[in-house]
């Protein structure tokens, strides 16, 4: 494993973890090796699985659902 197991990060540092994860999300994706992607996949749930432990009935964004999706439309707005 690389880096620090996540249940040993205090809240501020697992959210430090988890902005930097997310930040090269996209680099690693584009630019990485087969063996990075990899890692990072790992990584990536790791830090998301704790997060999500430790906040269980975080507030989701009524939007941000499946119902929420609908509402939009297929253009991405509200119907009027």
């Amino acid at each position: 494993m690389t880096g620090v197991d996540p249940d040993r990060l205090d809240d501020q540092q697992l959210m430090k973890e988890l902005e930097a994860i997310h930040r090269t999300r996209h680099d690693t994706l584009l630019h990485g090796s087969n063996d990075a992607l990899h890692t990072h996949n790992v990584r990536m749930a790791q830090l998301e699985g704790e997060y999500l432990r430790r906040h269980p009935r975080r507030p989701v964004t009524a939007g941000r659902t499946r119902d929420g999706a609908r509402e939009r439309g297929a253009a991405g707005v509200p119907p009027e």
